[in-house]
């Protein structure tokens, strides 16, 4: 289940972002997962600016995208990010790409917590946990 938070940006689509076909070029949509994430931590009062100001990192170390249809030249694209779950040293950001209310894509990308000073993973203190689990239960917290 995912917390009640959730980063939310409109984004409209340039030329840059097509490929041959006129479409979006898939990999962009992990770019948009990205933006999304950074909305996310803004909506949590953590930008990642403050978090690596702490001296922790979220690298990714998993993505995964169901594509459902295209996105195009000059589409109005919402692009929405929540915090799936944190257990551990990991946590999932789940991600929606909507056009005119209509899923484009969905996924998640899983990330470690990373101490940056020795780049090893690490548990996030509980005041920081608490901010990305801001609303997911226990249940719901450890899938």
């Amino acid at each position: 289940m995912q917390s009640p938070v959730q980063g939310r940006l409109l984004y409209r689509v340039p030329y840059a972002d097509t490929d041959q076909m006129k479409f979006v070029y898939y990999a962009n949509y992990l770019v948009y997962f990205e933006r999304a994430r950074n909305e996310l931590m803004r909506s949590l009062g953590l930008p990642y600016r403050e978090l690596e100001a702490r001296g922790y990192g979220l690298p990714v170390i998993t993505a995964h995208v169901d594509y459902k249809a295209p996105a195009a030249y000059d589409d109005e694209l919402e692009l929405r990010a929540s915090v799936g779950w944190l257990r551990g040293v990991r946590m999932q950001v789940d991600c929606q790409i909507l056009c005119d209310g209509r899923l484009l894509a969905s996924g998640y990308t899983i990330h470690a917590v990373m101490n940056m000073a020795t780049h090893h993973a690490t548990r996030l203190p509980d005041d920081l946990a608490a901010i990305f689990t801001n609303g997911i239960t226990a249940e719901e917290a450890c899938p």
